[in-house]
């Protein structure tokens, strides 16, 4: 291989993620270059998910996910305004089908006011029941800062932040390996005109393939990479129109929050993700899964039709731990932990990712410190 080439900061991975993380390394006045594996933006798990703007009920308090995205929510619909990023503030419903989950809702909205989520309101039946008459409820929670987000415009609008203040993307550009050096990073990339690039700075936002990535580097201590499990979420179209102008979710089971109602910014309905543990990165529907979809479904909108849910797309989350045990937090892994300077590894970037990604960037800049 050539000569390296020299380069203060390359991100990997131009998902929701990492075009944050370069976008604020560039208003920064840095020098920056995205390596993207794909030929485009967005192209895995940024572009597979509910588009959906959390407001930060669910997560353990304190934790990274949850100050995160609630920071995030709030610079999020800053940018969406000032930037004129198609969204909507619709707000969600959280329903409780029957007097055996009230306590769950009721945890629920104390777990949103320890987050700095304080606008929830509880909704008696009769007040849920006028809100969404299709609805089966007892009671339910509003949280009127959820929102929907058209994903695609959003990295649109990062790309154009960081490319209007001086950053490059290689497309078709993966990170084959690379070594830390006694001057910095050095990163072997391949494609059609295969380089190497002696960086200062690296963060790396891979996503799916973060770990791998991070394993491959010579001189990173293989302890500090951790396990890579996959999730895999189906969604689910609806046939016709919905009766619903809320997103609907259910009370939230493990490893997910449960088989919900999202609708796009057109108003179609979609509903999902199920959660199936998977070796491999495959995207197909099976179609046999919308079997289990229906009952589930029908706990909180029993006059759900047969045939009407159709096999629409999947997404798959990078998790730490496997089918079992609790969600883990976000993984900033920086010079603080790894001794490496100038490295960030960013692992199980998951849900929240998309509503927090503002303030994830700032957080992975931080962390170089």
């Amino acid at each position: 291989m050539s000569v390296a080439e020299k380069i203060e900061c390359a991100v990997i991975g131009a998902g929701v993620i990492g075009l944050a993380v370069a976008r604020a390394l560039a208003l920064q006045g840095r020098e920056v270059i995205i390596l993207e594996s794909e030929e485009a933006i967005g192209m895995a798990t940024s572009s597979r998910n509910s588009e959906v703007i959390h407001a930060g009920i669910y997560y353990e308090t304190g934790s990274l996910k949850a100050k995160l995205c609630v920071e995030g929510k709030h610079a999020l619909y800053d940018y969406c305004e000032s930037h004129g990023v198609p969204h909507k503030r619709c707000g969600k419903v959280i329903v409780a089908t029957h007097d055996g989950q009230l306590d769950k809702l009721k945890a629920l909205q104390q777990k949103a006011v320890d987050n700095d989520v304080k606008d929830l309101i509880w909704q008696d039946q009769k007040t849920t029941l006028e809100m969404e008459p299709a609805l089966n409820a007892v009671a339910s929670l509003l949280s009127p800062s959820t929102g929907l987000i058209d994903s695609h415009s959003l990295m649109l609008a990062y790309q154009g932040d960081a490319e209007a203040n001086g950053t490059m993307i290689a497309f078709n550009s993966p990170v084959l390996g690379g070594e830390i050096t006694d001057s910095g990073i050095r990163l072997d990339v391949g494609g059609e005109t295969p380089m190497a690039l002696d960086c200062q700075v690296v963060i790396n936002s891979g996503g799916l393939h973060a770990q791998r990535v991070a394993g491959s580097l010579k001189g990173f201590p293989p302890e500090m990479v951790p396990d890579t499990f996959f999730a895999k979420g189906s969604y689910f179209s609806l046939s016709g129109k919905s009766p619903f102008t809320h997103l609907i979710y259910p009370i939230p089971e493990e490893a997910g929050l449960g088989v919900h109602l999202t609708l796009d910014l057109g108003g179609q309905a979609r509903f999902g993700p199920d959660v199936e543990w998977v070796e491999e990165i495959a995207y197909e529907v099976d179609p046999s899964r919308g079997d289990k979809f229906y009952d589930a479904v029908r706990s909180y909108w029993p006059d759900l039709k047969d045939n009407a849910l159709l096999p629409g797309y999947s997404g798959i989350r990078p998790k730490l731990k496997g089918a079992g045990n609790p969600p883990m937090d976000f993984t900033f892994n920086g010079p603080a932990d790894h001794g490496v300077q100038g490295l960030v590894n960013l692992f199980g970037i998951e849900s929240p990712g998309l509503t927090a990604s503002l303030a994830i960037a700032d957080e992975a800049i931080k962390r170089l410190k």
